[in-house]
């Protein structure tokens, strides 16, 4: 029986990083298109927007549940299925009869895809030693990150060359055919045995973590006094305190409370939320203000927006030499640094100037400072932990990038409605200076890591 020793790194990476993709470029496919899908289905944009919050919100939160089951039933078998999922609910979306099935569709799609991030992170971890993990972790940090940005800068010109309904029919094959590639590749991962699935963790992590960040996501919209706002606040506070009870006690937990007084482990995952709250609440925000604004079609906007994901491909390969010759301390402080600049920039739109120029700039460095950083922090967590909870660990750090990205997006939008007086695009800008406070945070954080070199 083959290894994971025995088989080729690369293609097997190839197949890992295709997959992963597949299923989160469609994510946020439909953000520039809102209002054509909406028209379509007798819908509104501000509910058909939870075509794009809730497959973010799933994509998250159900991720360490899947972690999980890698880690004690083997991770060939959670990505292979979750590739199969995704693209049977993707097929479905493209036949959506209306707002809500879309959206519940759209929701078990990216569920059943947020399997294949631990699985992915899991094989690169196991596949290559310490001194060179940075490297396959910059291409799956891009991946993983820069999936959902390509999903907005490609979502408009695919939805009127071929319809939003055809790129989801699409998908689905796609999906599948990853999964059958991925059969005949993957080597499965050892297993833990005699070990129970904690059920009731991932239940109320899971229902903690939405009804939060529902909460904050339609405060401005339902009235952040009103019992509905003050109702999932409340609950989903309780629940997530009863998950925090229900790890201490149960001998085979989701989350190791013990890894966050690990600084190495705590530190990173609250970098990764950080970075991504300022990351991907912009890559939300900069568009509506280009459009709205500043009158920039959404062509446009796509051509503007494409220096983010394409800064972040170009650094990303570069993050192993750059760990490796500052550390991996300095190179999440480098990255915080880069995307408070970025905010910055993007910030001065709101003044006179080029504003493409600032825009372009703004993005690029955002999407460099991430490529930098990223794969340090995953490298950074998964030398610290055992290589049975790798799964586990991936998930964490997906967990905590998705749920960064949607309270960004919730943060930034309901400062540029409160400050809606001062005209689109200055309020814009002063939800941007969310994400500026978040990356100082970062950066500050990042000044705490232990500033050892990459263990082998």
């Amino acid at each position: 029986m083959r290894d994971l020793h025995s088989v080729p790194r690369r293609l097997t990476l190839a197949v890992l990083l295709a997959g992963a993709f597949t299923v989160s470029f469609t994510i946020t496919l439909l953000v520039v298109s809102l209002p054509r899908v909406a028209a379509d289905l007798g819908s509104t944009v501000s509910v058909m927007s939870w075509t794009i919050i809730a497959p973010m919100l799933s994509f998250g939160v159900v991720g360490p549940a899947f972690g999980k089951a890698g880690d004690l039933w083997g991770h060939r078998r959670m990505f292979v299925g979750g590739l199969v999922l995704a693209g049977v609910f993707s097929v479905a979306s493209g036949f959506a009869w209306s707002a809500v099935s879309l959206i519940a569709l759209r929701t078990l799609a990216a569920a059943s895809g947020s399997a294949t991030g631990p699985a992915a992170m899991a094989y690169i971890n196991r596949m290559f030693a310490g001194h060179e993990r940075v490297r396959p972790l910059g291409y799956w940090s891009f991946v993983t990150a820069g999936a959902p940005v390509f999903g907005v800068v490609a979502g408009a010109p695919l939805v009127e060359a071929v319809g939003w309904r055809a790129i989801f029919l699409v998908q689905g094959p796609l999906c599948v055919l990853g999964a059958v590639l991925a059969a005949r590749m993957l080597v499965d991962t050892e297993r833990q045995r005699d070990v129970r699935f904690d059920v009731a963790g991932s239940a109320l992590l899971g229902t903690g973590s939405v009804l939060v960040l529902v909460a904050i996501n339609r405060g401005n919209s339902w009235g952040w006094g009103s019992p509905a706002i003050l109702g999932c606040a409340l609950c989903g506070v309780v629940a997530l305190w009863a998950f925090v009870r229900t790890e201490r006690r149960t001998p085979e937990p989701l989350l190791p409370l013990h890894w966050l007084r690990t600084r190495n482990v705590a530190v990173p995952l609250a970098i990764s939320g950080l970075m991504t709250l300022t990351y991907m609440g912009s890559f939300l925000v900069v568009p509506q203000m280009l459009q709205e604004g500043l009158g920039y079609s959404p062509s446009q906007v796509g051509w503007i927006t494409i220096a983010r994901p394409l800064a972040f491909a170009l650094s990303a390969p570069l993050a192993g030499a750059v760990a490796l010759r500052i550390g991996q301390r300095s190179a999440g402080m480098l990255g915080g640094a880069s995307m408070a600049l970025a905010t910055v920039l993007l910030i001065a739109i709101a003044g006179p100037g080029p504003d493409a120029v600032l825009a372009v700039a703004g993005l690029a460095l955002a999407g460099a400072g991430t490529g930098i950083a990223v794969p340090s922090l995953t490298a950074l967590i998964a030398g610290s932990v055992e290589s049975s909870d790798l799964g586990v660990a991936g998930a964490l750090r997906q967990l905590a990038s998705e749920m960064g990205g949607v309270l960004g997006g919730a943060l930034m939008f309901a400062v540029h409605e409160s400050a809606i007086g001062l005209g689109t695009v200055p309020s814009y800008s002063a939800g941007l200076a969310v994400g500026l406070v978040a990356a100082l945070l970062a950066t500050a954080a990042a000044a705490q890591l232990r500033g050892a070199p990459v263990r082998t």
